[in-house]
């Protein structure tokens, strides 16, 4: 059965591909028809990426909180630092425009200076009342909007952190969108279509330049800058790949076959994400230009074969048939190992990574199909190679490396091992210097205009990435309670002293403000009541929340009464920093909310985000190792022996280690996009070694289990098409270097790093271990293997007619 499968399937396939040459293609014609159809099903995604499983702690408490308060990330600002804002012109144009944006059916609250409420005692009525800050009939006058801006920046201690910046004189306002519409494309539709160009309008009106950011803003600019990216990669990526591979085989027929199978495959992977129906991300995004990357190698090795016979012995029939019946073995494991590769991350139970495995595995497997049918067929109905396209094979350059390489592995094998060793220490010093990321906004494109804004709101107001804290009194309307209160208060003195952090929101900040009006707007009194001031302040409150649509208190206490947030937002900061804020409030919690008597989570999509990192930190292990045993598995079926597997592993994993080490000294950190290199690395890296071990075990045979000559035989023989498929792996990953993702670029410069140091791994250490350790595995009865025999015995039939 197993000889079976390895001779005669293989030979079964040919027959049956070229036999059926043109209902194959008609096949493939539909099938790329119906891919196509399924474009109309792609979604772009409208949420940051969520890291974590939806079963995981973290994820569970921040759903309860949305269940509570609702969407939290629905807040976007506009910001303006400039002298003359208080101006009758300026400020006419900052009215106009927040009162276009009130229109929009998409706001459901702005909180701007222009339409400020200044919150006023009503003695008749016992209760607080809401009054315009501006009189707009006055608005004309310069020294009414003078006046009006000291009393902002002086005398409304509520408003600074959440409108102003009371150092710097910057101001802002908060335009609070529809929960209901935040996470959808209405969203993208009023940014583009409504927000930005009233901006625009205000900008060129005043020639003042306007800050704007916020998480639907940030994740509608971030989204449009993936799908802008998506078509400059596949036109690099097919762009580098076709002159390297026009340079190596200078034959526009062979350039053009290969560009059109990959684009095909490229349509594939569209047409997949269509029909599994899922969204395009930051990381499905580089899945079309990874089929470019990844299916070039493929055409190498068919076409590179195709010519080698050709060479040989001129029979076209006979050329064709040993591609598919002699290559077709070895390219299946190639690229079963790299779709394994990228298939451990299903295994994260991260949606995100999940999707991004399974698209890009079976697309892997679906292009290896398309290039064993398409190439062989196509080169079918085309008359032979004339000599110029075969002299490629005969190259100076390539000659002289091979040899260069054959002389070292031959003559300097201890300084091969001296070199390999210590580049492992180097490595494994380095790794211990790799820190952690798991910012949200780190890997955004810096060069974009809403990234300099994203700065500008840090420095200013203390960061735009939301962090909650959701204290459960368990009893209705215990959130009123003065003893409360002032355990709230108590946290927010923390949060408002750790740098990281801006001011906190919450129902205190209203309470406070309530003092101050309660005692003529004094600030002096923008404090919590007393014990004996409760009774009466508090009520004028509650009076004030009756039937009214300015109710500040509802964005801070559920409608029970029994919950409330405290809302704060963090900087661009490391992993390791937010831990150490993490603890810092965690110690203030536990001591100030008991946990028999109230139930604390710290919340927020900032925080989220976070863990999710850790998450997938942790998890990399686990992924890698998985990756590690699904290999293994294809090289105990490729080869039947467990020495052989561990002398295939060693020369892949040192790569991984010196990558991870250069991670450490570069200062790279461990986050989201650069955890995918190591198992894609691994997976296209073990690529090389089977090609160079299959072509190895096939010259045992036919040398009588001589292992030098048959080492340096397949050397010779695999040595140049491994050195072509790495040039193009290394300069096809090097294409996504050129995003304006920050990870897109990490994880295009480390998986061509590391497949560079994998290609000499592959071409050095690996023939120096077969040549060290020949007796220990030169064991003909342990490896005789079928697939390996009936290729030899076809070697030895070409030889003989030749």
């Amino acid at each position: 059965m197993s000889k079976w499968f390895s001779v005669g399937f293989w030979e079964s396939v040919a027959r049956i591909i070229l036999r059926n040459r043109i209902t194959i293609l008609s096949i493939i014609f539909l099938f790329t028809v119906f891919l196509a159809l399924q474009w109309k099903n792609m979604r772009f995604t409208y949420t940051e990426a969520n890291l974590l499983p939806d079963h995981h702690e973290i994820n569970l408490q921040y759903n309860d909180f949305l269940d509570k308060f609702g969407e939290e990330g629905n807040l976007i600002v506009i910001g303006i630092k400039d002298s003359t804002f208080f101006t009758p012109k300026n400020f006419s144009a900052w009215t106009q425009l927040m009162e276009t944006l009130k229109k929009s059916k998409e706001v459901e609250l702005i909180i701007s200076v222009d339409d400020l409420k200044k919150l006023n005692k009503n003695e008749t009525l016992e209760t607080f009342e809401f009054i315009d800050f501006i009189n707009k009939s006055k608005s004309n006058d310069p020294d009414y909007l003078i006046a009006r801006q000291k009393e902002l920046f002086e005398e409304l201690p509520f408003y600074e952190h959440l409108l102003i910046n009371k150092k710097t004189g910057t101001i802002r306002s908060a335009i609070y969108l529809d929960k209901k519409i935040v996470n959808t494309s209405i969203r993208k539709d009023f940014i583009e279509k409504v927000l930005i160009p009233e901006v625009e309008k205000f900008e060129k009106t005043t020639n003042i330049d306007l800050k704007v950011s916020g998480m639907p803003y940030i994740r509608t600019l971030n989204s449009q800058n993936i799908v802008d990216e998506i078509g400059i990669f596949i036109g690099a990526a097919l762009l580098v790949t076709s002159l390297i591979f026009f340079f190596f085989f200078r034959s526009y027929r062979a350039t053009i076959i290969s560009m059109c199978i990959v684009i095909v495959g490229v349509m594939w992977s569209f047409g997949t994400l269509g029909l599994l129906g899922f969204e395009i991300t930051v990381l499905t995004a580089i899945i079309p230009p990874l089929i470019i990357v990844i299916g070039i190698p493929n055409c190498i090795f068919l076409i590179n074969k195709y010519q080698q016979e050709i060479k040989n012995h001129g029979n076209q029939a006979k050329s064709l048939q040993r591609v598919i019946s002699k290559v077709g073995n070895a390219t299946l494991m190639t690229n079963l190992t790299t779709a394994a590769g990228f298939a451990t991350f299903i295994i994260t139970d991260s949606e995100l990574l999940t999707e991004f495995g399974i698209v890009a595995s079976i697309n892997i497997v679906l292009l290896f199909i398309l290039c064993l049918l398409v190439i062989p067929i196509i080169y079918s109905f085309m008359p032979l190679p004339k000599d110029k396209h075969l002299k490629h094979l005969n190259k100076t350059y390539t000659t002289s490396f091979v040899n260069w390489i054959e002389k070292t592995v031959k003559n300097n094998r201890i300084s091969i091992y001296a070199t390999s060793i210590t580049l492992l220490v180097i490595g494994i010093i380095g790794i211990y210097q790799m820190r952690i990321s798991g910012s949200l906004i780190e890997d955004m494109p810096k060069k974009t205009g809403f990234f300099k804004d994203i700065v500008f709101f840090e420095k200013e107001f203390d960061g735009i990435m939301p962090l909650e804290i959701m204290i459960d009194t368990k009893r209705k309307k215990g959130v009123m309670k003065l003893s409360t209160l002032k355990k709230m208060d108590e946290i927010q003195e923390v949060i408002t002293d750790i740098p990281e952090l801006s001011s906190p929101m919450s129902v205190v900040n209203v309470v406070k403000y309530s003092k101050q009006a309660y005692y003529n707007g004094n600030p002096e009194y923008y404090e919590l009541p007393t014990a004996q001031e409760q009774g009466f302040i508090l009520s004028y409150a509650k009076n004030a929340t009756k039937n009214k649509k300015e109710n500040f208190m509802k964005s801070y206490v559920d409608s029970t009464g029994q919950y409330a947030r405290i809302t704060t937002f963090m900087k661009d900061i490391g992993t390791d920093k937010m831990e150490k804020i993490e603890e810092k409030l965690w110690d203030k919690i536990n001591k100030v909310f008991p946990p028999e008597k109230y139930t604390v989570t710290l919340t927020g999509k900032a925080l989220v985000f976070q863990k999710g990192t850790n998450y997938l930190v942790n998890n990399l292990v686990s992924s890698l190792i998985f990756a590690i045993f699904l290999i293994s598995l294809f090289m105990a079926y490729l080869f039947r022996s467990f020495k052989m597997i561990i002398i295939s592993l060693l020369p892949n994993l040192l790569p991984l280690i010196m990558t991870a080490g250069l991670m450490g000294y570069l200062g790279v950190p461990i986050k989201p996009s650069t955890i995918l290199v190591f198992s894609i690395a691994f997976g296209i890296s073990v690529d090389d070694t089977i090609h160079f071990l299959a072509k190895y075990r096939q010259e045992l045979k036919a040398n009588n289990w001589k292992i030098r000559k048959s080492v340096f035989n397949a050397l010779r023989e695999t040595g140049v098409s491994m050195f072509y498929t790495s040039i193009v792996l290394f300069f096809g990953f090097s294409v996504f270097m050129i995003s304006s993702f920050g990870g897109t670029v990490a994880l295009g410069g480390l998986i061509s790093t590391t497949l560079l140091f994998a290609m000499f791994s592959n071409l050095i250490l690996l023939p120096a271990l077969l040549l060290s350790l020949e007796k220990t595995i030169a064991n003909k009865e342990e490896f005789i293997e079928p697939t390996i025999d009936i290729l030899v015995e076809e070697d030895e039939e070409t030889e003989l007619k030749s």
